[in-house]
């Protein structure tokens, strides 16, 4: 299971954000991004999930292209960017149950109501997400981590609005998938407690 990006380059308007940008990600690998504001982070993530095109470059799954083959690699996939992508008026639970069925998942309410719990949500699962804080709102969409079963994760800023102990928690769930043999992707300026030999840096800085 292996993620390649070959010669990538992105563009926002006439500004060129990174160009040449190549990548191998093997599967028990994590890879953090890095770069200053505006370098193309979040830009490179969402091309790597098929939600912006490149200007050129080939990105791979398996050793196919994403664009030959897109059903297998979106079903392979989780993304999670700066929105929670939660319906306000619906509750936690609801609105995990509703994502899973988006992915083609069917997911018991049970197996949900214990992934919230471990997320700090337990008693919370039928009240509206709008009236959840901020950091219980982006709980309920780092929850779905817990219940998918993709093994490549790609993650902008997953630790934004968590308190200490939730960011120790979301560390560990990282770190577990890791090393269950599963791929992550991040943006974040928290670290994340992974031997060298599972992690790489990649700063976007080098491509401009």
């Amino acid at each position: 299971m292996t993620l390649s990006v070959k010669q990538l380059q992105c563009s926002r308007g006439d500004l060129c954000l990174f160009q040449d940008l190549s990548l191998e990600l093997q599967a028990g690998q994590l890879l953090r991004l890095e770069g200053k504001n505006g370098s193309g982070k979040t830009t490179l993530l969402r091309t790597l999930c098929g939600l912006f095109m490149a200007d050129e470059g080939e990105i791979l799954w398996r050793g196919e292209s994403i664009r030959k083959t897109p059903e297998v690699y979106y079903r392979e996939l989780f993304y999670l960017g700066h929105q929670n992508a939660l319906k306000l008026d619906l509750n936690p639970l609801e609105n995990l149950q509703v994502l899973s069925r988006l992915v083609g998942q069917n997911v018991s309410e049970e197996v949900i109501e214990i992934a919230l719990a471990k997320m700090g949500l337990a008693g919370y699962e039928d009240v509206p997400v709008r009236k959840l804080s901020q950091g219980q709102k982006r709980r309920v969409a780092l929850s779905r981590l817990l219940i998918n079963e993709a093994p490549l994760w790609v993650l902008d800023e997953p630790f934004v609005a968590l308190d200490v102990a939730a960011v120790e928690l979301l560390q560990s769930i990282i770190v577990q998938h890791v090393q269950d043999g599963g791929m992550v992707i991040l943006t974040t300026h928290q670290a994340v407690p992974l031997p060298e030999t599972k992690m790489q840096r990649l700063s976007l800085d080098r491509y401009v």
